[in-house]
């Protein structure tokens, strides 16, 4: 629509056969162009331009079920380090649950509709923590390339254990023996559910899912979640993926780059 609108546009400034310059504009012929035309190439052109650069795909993540409670974990207070930089009652963090049933910690991501398209990686770093003998935040996600700082906010030793399962991501196992140590690492290759561990504090786990793109999220304490970016308009499909509750997709169409969609996963039954 873009390059239609300029063709346009630049033969009503200057037609074939006309080599002056744009003086002629403002030489008494501006009425060549007539303004309610130039006021609506530049309206579809502004339109068309945002689609293209403000895309923003929202909506929520709710649970179905009863989840079993979370349980605290009692070695993070009863450790010697740990219990002096514990952050409250620490918990397992396997369904996070709001008021309403919004369910936290899902990743939802553009999963059809971008083949053999090619994104730029985010210069931003995406963190990881180890504060209060937590990873923070529990779930996260970056783009294959993307530089993922690793850090040790605690006043004593954690260690990183790393071990991806597709081909091209390499596995790590460093130790953090200081306090704001950062180690930086990246994923070259998409892979849902990287686990990182801590040998020192077993309990202490977190995952990361690595996309092919630039367009995902992961829903917050509420179930909310909101993917921005240069997203084209188009027919796409849309996945939400637990780390527990598994995948759910839902098929969406941008237009004028705005779309909703929203997800329910299911408590998976007690194996």
């Amino acid at each position: 629509m873009v390059p239609a609108a300029c063709e346009m546009f630049h033969e009503q400034l200057d037609p074939p056969g006309v080599v002056d310059n744009f003086d002629h504009l403002f030489a008494g012929n501006s009425s060549r162009i007539p303004m309610n035309m130039m006021l609506k190439l530049a309206a579809a052109m502004t339109v068309t331009a945002f689609s293209l650069t403000a895309a923003e795909v929202t909506g929520k993540v709710t649970l179905k079920g009863t989840p079993p409670p979370e349980k605290v974990i009692a070695a993070v207070k009863a450790d010697a380090n740990c219990g002096k930089v514990a952050q409250g009652e620490a918990k397992t963090r396997v369904y996070v649950v709001g008021a309403d049933g919004g369910l936290a910690n899902t990743v939802v991501y553009i999963k059809k509709g971008l083949e053999g398209k090619t994104f730029p990686v985010p210069a931003s770093k995406v963190e990881i923590d180890q504060a209060g003998c937590m990873y923070l935040p529990y779930i996260s996600a970056a783009m294959a390339g993307q530089t993922v700082a690793i850090k040790n906010s605690d006043p004593f030793m954690h260690n990183v254990n790393v071990q991806p399962k597709v081909a091209g991501n390499k596995g790590f196992n460093i130790a953090q023996a200081t306090q704001g140590t950062v180690n930086d690492k990246v994923f070259e290759k998409p892979e849902m559910g990287i686990r990182f561990a801590c040998n020192v504090h077993p309990w202490m786990i977190a995952y990361l899912s690595v996309m092919e793109h630039p367009f995902f999220a992961v829903s917050d304490d509420k179930g909310n979640f909101a993917i921005k970016g240069d997203l084209p308009d188009g027919k796409y499909t849309v996945e939400a993926y637990h780390q527990k509750g598994g995948a759910v997709t839902q098929d969406i169409e941008v237009k004028g780059g705005k779309a909703s969609a929203a997800f329910t996963i299911e408590v998976k039954a007690a194996q």
